[in-house]
């Protein structure tokens, strides 16, 4: 059962990272120092001052740059990879009661691809808007990204098995609201 909560917990907070890179492992690291988050033995420079200032920074940053119309679009170039990364490195930060070869391939593949998938939804969900709103838009978009990524990374910590479900749930919102607004813009093209 462990391994079941630790997965769920690593493949949420590491879908989160594709929602905001930094958030997640902001609040990994807020929690790992306050005694909430067991890290692997790899990944305890997390709960450092050092890493908890630089996540600080860049998640500033980051918030930042996606509240600027076209700015946010062109960061997102920047953001797929990184999100990837910070991917693999929430979900290592799990697998502690895993084998490190298998824990690593673990984060690699469902780490990784979790962050990579969301940020792609949420790139799609960006272009959209700026294609509907010539960008101005898309603050709600941002907004929403953040608050997703806050909310789940918390439940993720928290509850783990939870933090999966309420991902999921928020995936098929996101990808259902995609469609429609394809769907609309479909509709005003053939008009």
């Amino acid at each position: 059962m462990e391994y079941v909560v630790s997965i769920a917990a690593g493949i949420s907070l590491a879908a989160a990272c594709g929602f905001r890179v930094f958030v997640p492992l902001l609040i990994l690291s807020i929690t790992s120092m306050l005694g909430y988050s067991e890290l692997t033995a790899d990944e305890q420079w997390i709960g450092t001052t050092p890493a908890l200032i630089a996540f600080s920074v860049a998640t500033a940053l980051e918030i930042a740059a996606y509240y600027i119309p076209w700015v946010d679009n062109a960061f997102d170039l920047l953001a797929t990879p990184l999100a990837a990364i910070a991917g693999v490195i929430a979900m290592g930060a799990f697998m502690t009661d895993f084998n490190p070869i298998l824990g690593w391939t673990i984060a690699a593949i469902t780490g990784g691809g979790a962050a990579t998938a969301i940020q792609l939804i949420t790139v799609k969900a960006r272009g959209l808007s700026s294609g509907f709103t010539g960008g101005l838009g898309n603050f709600i978009v941002s907004t929403g990204e953040l608050i997703f990524s806050f909310f789940i990374s918390v439940v993720a910590i928290f509850l783990p098995v939870f933090g999966f479900v309420l991902l999921l749930l928020v995936v098929f919102f996101i990808i259902r609201q995609i469609g429609r607004l394809k769907a609309r813009n479909n509709e005003a093209v053939i008009t």
